[in-house]
């Protein structure tokens, strides 16, 4: 896919793009215009014209390969290790979101580098970049007008992708700050600005118009173009129909979300109109994947390449199922191979890396295999048949596949660990070697994470290799999950489904479990939507375990401060079968005293459901207004 990118940008890419490419990215009312080449030049046909657009690609934000320890996830869902205080998400377990506009290991500082710099390091600016796109797309829309000579297509196709753009631009920043001025003319240079904030749902009326354009002018698939037909088979990345119809219903459900519906101006509840507004657009979509088979849900057997590759040449993960990717530019750099390969792995395997790992109360989202969730993981349930003397046993397929647990092999070459099994199998009981080596390195939570890295990948044996993690912001399970939410709560019942779609809220969900194979939600979850949001927000912290969905998640749920969503723990236990026999089945192993304590209680705030703007931001005049609590 990487070179599959490259192939893209230079069948379309000319010096005109490069003006824009050479500059950094300033405060974003106070943008100049072009000042070397001509306009004239720069617009004049759908060559020069695509080669302005193709910069926007680049303006896409990476969030997971731009530092040298990369800290995505913000939710309760990971812990770093003790005494690292630098990665981002010890900042927003502190409280301090104003680490947004100076924490490296964040994605969302303001301004570092232009757009076009290949540095990796320059590649996570949400802030900045998103700014800077959103100028250059006013630009190009002001500027549609003096193409000469272009088919009705070519027209079509750089509109949509600049609509798109701008609404995507404007909705990646309103998650974090909430309601925005909508930026859709291009502001003149020598004028103070003037646009006020607008409320969350305002924002996102805008965001919606844009999408809709988008969606109306793009095609489903850019290979059946006449266009795309130039770069044929490398067209997977580009804007099309259905990440613009994903989107839109995607922006319309945030807006129907507690926390945007209140920060809007009505109750801490979910807006039945804006979620009947999104069902409609997730259902349009969907239809259109299921028709035409652009995309496709992975087979199970695959779905560690959704998430990584390894010794694949590059390949990019993601198979057929990634809509939206982030930024590609940093595929198989260092970043993996030295540091977030190690980062996963105790110093019992790998004396390198600063240590994260997943939190067992998390993991306890990964319910059982018959679908039934686990209610106390200290605690037997005839009803789901979790035994926490056997915790192991029948669990959600996913959980085999993302975690390592007590017991698991991690290591092939016995000798490379002078023979040891507890350094070859993880020792994560109470006491166990993960659990005691090197402090504060040592895996404190009682697990490790692998859905990102082959368990083995830390054997000495390559692991340096040839290893590629690109997140997907958006997938199409994301999309049946969202659906999903949106149904059930615009059109009443997880048993509704929007019009002209046969597919129901609940069967969304089952069609993502019959993938894993995972049971049905159980029938005592679907007598209210309000018993079934329960089973809804599981399986998304279970599907989307660790993809940078949580933070957000919790936020527009107005759960972030409630307990238990406060809390990060660990697990202790005692071992009860022989070694021999835990190392050769560890799904079956017995343990007892299975609990799990705190290892802290994040004291997070009302004012902490948005990150503020930075001063300088909202002292350029006095309609720009700061989040609550952040003066």
């Amino acid at each position: 896919m990487k070179k599959e990118f490259r192939k893209i940008v230079l069948s379309f890419l000319i010096f005109a793009a490069l003006v824009w490419a050479l500059t950094s990215c300033e405060k974003y009312l106070d943008r100049p215009g072009p000042a070397v080449i001509p306009e004239e030049e720069m617009f004049k046909n759908f060559r020069n014209f695509q080669g302005f657009v193709e910069e926007l690609y680049n303006c896409i934000p990476n969030m997971s390969s731009h530092d040298y320890h990369n800290s995505w996830n913000y939710g309760e869902d990971e812990y770093w290790e003790y005494g690292i205080t630098y990665p981002f998400a010890f900042k927003i377990d502190q409280g301090d979101y104003w680490a947004w506009t100076y924490e490296g290991t964040g994605w969302f500082l303001p301004d570092r580098g232009g757009a076009g710099s290949q540095n990796r390091n320059d590649k996570k600016k949400l802030w900045g970049h998103s700014w800077y796109g959103i100028r250059k797309i006013n630009s190009g829309l002001v500027n549609l007008d003096k193409l000469v000579g272009a088919t009705t297509e070519e027209k079509n196709l750089l509109a949509g992708q600049l609509y798109f753009f701008r609404g995507w631009f404007h909705f990646m920043l309103m998650q974090y700050w909430g309601g925005l001025p909508y930026i859709s003319t291009e502001l003149p240079i020598n004028e103070p600005p003037r646009l006020p904030r607008l409320s969350y749902q305002a924002t996102a009326d805008s965001v919606a118009k844009d999408f809709e354009r988008a969606a109306d002018l793009l095609p489903v698939n850019w290979d059946e173009t006449t266009v795309g037909k130039q770069t044929l088979g490398n067209n997977n990345i580009r804007i099309n129909k259905v990440m613009a119809l994903a989107y839109l219903g995607k922006n319309l459900l945030w807006a129907g979300s507690p926390l945007m519906n209140r920060e809007s101006g009505g109750g801490a509840t979910y807006s039945t109109d804006y979620c009947k507004r999104a069902s409609d657009a997730f259902a349009q979509a969907l239809q259109i994947v299921e028709s035409t088979g652009r995309y496709k849900l992975a087979e199970f057997s695959q779905y560690r390449e959704l998430f990584y590759t390894w010794r694949q040449s590059s390949k990019v993960p993601g198979l057929q199922e990634a809509i939206f990717y982030e930024n590609l530019t940093a595929n198989n750099v260092g970043s993996f191979r030295w540091n977030q390969v190690n980062d996963y792995r105790p110093n019992a395997i790998n004396n390198s890396g600063v240590k994260v790992y997943p939190t067992a109360n998390y993991v306890s989202y990964y319910g059982m295999a018959n679908g039934m969730p686990i209610k106390d993981p200290a605690v037997a349930d005839p009803e789901s048949g979790y035994d926490p003397t056997h915790p192991w046993r029948n669990r959600d397929p996913r959980f085999y596949n993302d975690i390592i647990y007590d017991g698991v092999q991690c290591v092939k070459n016995a000798s490379a660990v002078g023979n040891n099994l507890k350094r070859q199998y993880a020792s994560l009981y109470t006491g166990g070697y993960y659990r005691t080596d090197s402090k504060p390195k040592e895996a404190i939570t009682g697990f490790l994470n692998k859905k990102f890295t082959d368990q083995y990948m830390n054997d000495w044996d390559g692991y340096k290799d040839d290893n590629s993690l690109v997140l997907s912001f958006m997938r199409l399970a994301d999309v049946y999950l969202m659906y999903a939410e949106a149904t059930a709560n615009g059109y009443g019942s997880p048993q509704s489904s929007a019009p002209g779609y046969s597919l129901s809220a609940v069967e969304a969900i089952n069609k993502i479990r019959l993938r894993a194979g995972v049971g049905e939600v159980n029938a005592k979850f679907l007598g209210s939507t309000s018993e079934f949001m329960n089973e809804l927000r599981r399986e998304r912290a279970v599907e989307l375990a660790f993809e940078g969905h949580r933070f957000v998640d919790l936020r527009r749920w107005l759960l972030l401060t409630q307990r238990p969503y406060t809390y990060k723990k660990r697990v202790e236990f005692d071992r009860v079968t022989p070694e021999n026999q835990i190392y050769a089945d560890p799904k079956n192993a017995e343990v007892r005293n299975y609990r799990e304590t705190v290892i802290i209680e994040r004291q997070l705030q009302d004012r902490h459901y948005w990150f503020p703007f930075t001063r300088d931001d909202v002292n350029q005049y006095e309609d720009f207004k700061q989040n609550p609590g952040w003066n």
